[in-house]
């Protein structure tokens, strides 16, 4: 029945054993210095039968981080115990990918380490609020970042892409959506700069453009994939006209031969996200945002997609993959464990064969 789901796949250079591809999701359990534990080693190896691991987004420096609890990936400490989990992965069969996520004037200074900026493509403060250990703020105005910095900013990026590699990944994908950092200089709500990074369409894509290159000559473009959401307004982003901004970048990124496009079909947006995508990016999709089992074997059936991405029905199935492949029920996901710290709601899930053993007894 799923039979173009468990079709292997080769995405660039990534060899996958089947098109199941687990969402990145920030779960909020890294340790205070950012580094990940064994319980992020046991969480991914868990569900280590999907095709292709996204991983949570890394934040690639201390200014990177926005979100409290979550993990980076700039320091010998943090690559080494990303090991373990690439590791625990690949010992199970599978790969995995890092997910790069600079989130730029998304955060609040109780989240970052003491000194740690909040920056944004213009001096544009993110009119929402975000969770912090003091319970929900807003976010303050950041400081615009200087046309001087942004070679030191696309540096950040690729000495956490080599770390990424060192660590033991397959790979990378850059965060381009949500309203994180590349998508803050896409949009023309939260990039009002007068130099050769804003103002005209051409402007606003160079950072990705020059992002998404170096991190190709970085670690090879078979290894790079986006993550985009043509017309996305979480973290408040606004652009006047994302169906333009995205057809603009779609084609500039379609020659530097990417891994993939991981697409967020977001029907709200009122945008054919995956449509657009496919008119005009010649490359392999990751499709994702509520597919049925049943609709994602169809999309790659069809050749829509070469993949889709799940988030919810991975969090509450580590074996998601094997309950599709039987037509075993699955799981529900506890919304209220989703951020909290510990084990609970993040690795004591059951398999299906877990539970069946639990009632016979």
């Amino acid at each position: 029945m799923f039979d173009a789901l468990f079709t292997p796949l080769r995405l660039g250079d990534i060899e996958l054993q089947n098109r199941f591809v687990m969402a990145p999701m920030t779960r909020s359990r890294a340790n205070p210095d950012d580094s990940v534990s064994d319980l992020h080693v046991e969480y991914y190896a868990q569900r280590a039968s999907a095709g292709l691991i996204i991983s949570e987004g890394i934040h690639p420096s201390p200014t990177g981080k926005g979100y409290t609890l979550s993990p980076g990936l700039y320091s010998d400490q943090q690559q080494l115990l990303w090991r373990a989990v690439t590791d625990a992965v690949h010992d199970k069969g599978g790969r995995i990918v890092a997910q790069i996520m600079h989130c730029g004037r998304v955060g609040h200074p109780d989240n970052k380490a003491p000194g740690s900026d909040l920056i944004g493509p213009s001096a544009i403060p993110c009119q929402t609020e975000i969770y912090t250990p003091k319970g929900m703020q807003p976010m303050p105005t950041p400081r615009a970042i200087e046309s001087a910095e942004i070679p030191g900013l696309i540096s950040e990026y690729c000495q956490a892409a080599e770390r990424a590699m060192a660590a033991g990944f397959d790979g990378i994908e850059l965060h381009c959506t949500s309203g994180y950092l590349p998508a803050q200089f896409l949009s023309t709500g939260s990039n009002q700069r007068s130099d050769n990074y804003g103002g005209s369409l051409d402007n606003r894509l160079r950072f990705v453009l020059e992002l998404t290159q170096a991190l190709c000559d970085t670690v090879g473009a078979g290894r790079v994939g986006l993550r985009v959401c043509p017309g996305n307004p979480f973290n408040d982003l606004q652009d006047e006209d994302p169906s333009e901004t995205f057809t603009a970048l779609f084609r500039a990124l379609s020659p530097m031969g990417l891994a993939y496009l991981h697409v967020i079909r977001m029907a709200s947006t009122g945008i054919d996200n995956i449509a657009l995508a496919q008119q005009h990016f010649k490359g392999a999709l990751i499709v994702n945002d509520s597919y049925s089992p049943e609709e994602a074997n169809q999309v790659v059936a069809d050749k829509g997609a070469a993949a889709v991405s799940f988030g919810r029905g991975f969090i509450a199935n580590p074996d998601f993959v094997a309950r599709v492949a039987s037509g075993t029920p699955l799981s529900r996901m506890n919304g209220k464990t989703l951020y909290t710290p510990g084990p609970a709601g993040y690795i004591d899930y059951p398999t299906a064969e877990q539970t069946s053993l639990l009632q016979s007894e």
